[in-house]
C-alpha cells in the first residue's frame, strides 16, 4: 500500500471515530439489541492491508522470529505512525492557534486533500 493510501486511511480512521463519539454524546447509542452484528472497523481494515503476512521456518530460534516480524511490520507500522503523527500535528497547530472558525473535521478534510494532492509525499 502507497504512503498516500495509508495516509488517507488514517485521516478516515479519525474521521470515523469523530462520527461514533458525536453519536454517542448525542445519545444515539443503540441498544445492544439493536446493533447489528459488528463488521471490522477501518482500523482493523487497514491493520490488515497494511500489514503483510510472515512466514517463519519452523525451526526458526526466538531471535530470529524477532527479527523476521521486525523486518516485515517495521515498514509498515512507521508509516501508519507516521500519518496518524501528521494529523494530530494538523489538528494541534489549528488548536493552539486559536483558530474556532473551522472544526476538527474540516481539519482532517483538508489534510486530506492536502495528501491527495501529493504535498506529503516522500521525497518532497
Amino acid at each position: 500500500m502507497e504512503r498516500a493510501e495509508v495516509l488517507k486511511r488514517v485521516v478516515g480512521i479519525l474521521t470515523d471515530a469523530q462520527d461514533i463519539r458525536r453519536a454517542a454524546e448525542a445519545g444515539e447509542d443503540a441498544d445492544e439489541a439493536e446493533r447489528p452484528e459488528p463488521t471490522a472497523g477501518v482500523a482493523t481494515l487497514l491493520l490488515n492491508e497494511m500489514l503483510p503476512s510472515i512466514r517463519v521456518p519452523a525451526d526458526a530460534s526466538p531471535q530470529q522470529v524477532a527479527a523476521l516480524v521486525a523486518e516485515a511490520l517495521g515498514p509498515a507500522l512507521h508509516t501508519m505512525v507516521s500519518g496518524f503523527s501528521l494529523a494530530f500535528t494538523s489538528l494541534a497547530m489549528v488548536h493552539d492557534s486559536g483558530r474556532t472558525d473551522i472544526s476538527s473535521i474540516e481539519v482532517l478534510q483538508q489534510l486530506a486533500l492536502e495528501i491527495e494532492a501529493g504535498t506529503y509525499d516522500e521525497g518532497q
